[in-house]
């Protein structure tokens, strides 16, 4: 009874706190590139369904178009998920197996909606082939459908990221016939940059993570050197717009300096 009339009165008063948050907000003065740690689908299966995994996963993988659609509104036009870490790939065989499967459903459902153009990002030679294929054939299907940009980051580390940047830095110096010495001279924090999974790409302005943890997990190291981070308490699966809308809310007020 208790639980029931809670639910009632938050059904109430959120939408009435909602529009107040929308008019707090300018959405001329919203980050355009948003990063979500999307964190928390097991211990929401734990604490809702018994500790059933593949459940907490489904739940996560429904949240994701929702997230998408508040962003759109919001003029959000790039937006990064974290679906599958490398350190992931280490998981239980058949939890891995169903995840990954889970996420391939994820994003055939993204390039079914057509909104959006779909970027994988990460060691994608990490990945099982049939969903390296997927991935490429989404890429390649939905490049230059909109301005807005999802990027899927499945099987990505951050250390990795770096790591393969620098390799590539260097095969391509060696390609176009430079010593050892002015490969190494001609580094820069661009030419880095020039190498990493979101080339091209500008860094996000917001990284937004779930579940109550406070730390990035190697989460778009180098590009969120300068990104204002909010860490929400609830976990991914109930992650609400009313969250995202204090995401917002909390960018807006902070004075970005970018180190100065």
């Amino acid at each position: 009874m208790k639980n029931r009339v809670k639910r009632a009165i938050k059904a109430v008063l959120y939408p009435l706190y909602e529009r107040r948050l929308l008019n707090q907000l300018d959405f001329s003065e919203t980050p355009h590139h948003v990063g979500v740690i999307l964190d928390g689908n097991r211990r929401w299966a734990k604490s809702n369904l018994g500790a059933n995994p593949e459940e907490g996963h489904r739940a996560g993988a429904m949240k994701i178009i929702e997230l998408l659609n508040w962003c759109q509104e919001a003029n959000v036009n790039i937006v990064t998920l974290w679906l599958l870490s490398t350190d992931n790939l280490n998981r239980d065989q058949g939890e891995l197996d169903s995840l990954l499967h889970i996420i391939a459903a994820a994003v055939d459902r993204l390039d079914e909606i057509g909104k959006w153009e779909i970027k994988p990002l990460g060691a994608q030679e990490l990945l099982p082939d049939w969903l390296q294929e997927k991935l490429r054939d989404i890429e390649k299907r939905s490049k230059g459908r909109t301005e807005k940009i999802v990027n899927v980051a499945i099987g990505y580390g951050g250390r990795h990221e770096i790591v393969d940047a620098f390799r590539n830095y260097i095969r391509s110096g060696i390609e176009h016939g430079l010593s050892a010495e002015q490969i190494a001279d001609s580094i820069t924090i661009d030419e880095v940059g020039r190498h990493l999974y979101t080339a091209g790409m500008p860094d996000p302005e917001l990284v937004i993570r779930t579940s109550g943890e406070q730390r990035l997990s190697g989460f778009l190291l180098w590009q969120s050197a300068h990104s204002e981070f909010y860490f929400c308490e609830a976990y991914w699966p109930d992650f609400r717009r009313v969250d995202f809308l204090r995401a917002l809310r909390a960018y807006s007020q902070r004075h970005r300096r970018f180190g100065r």
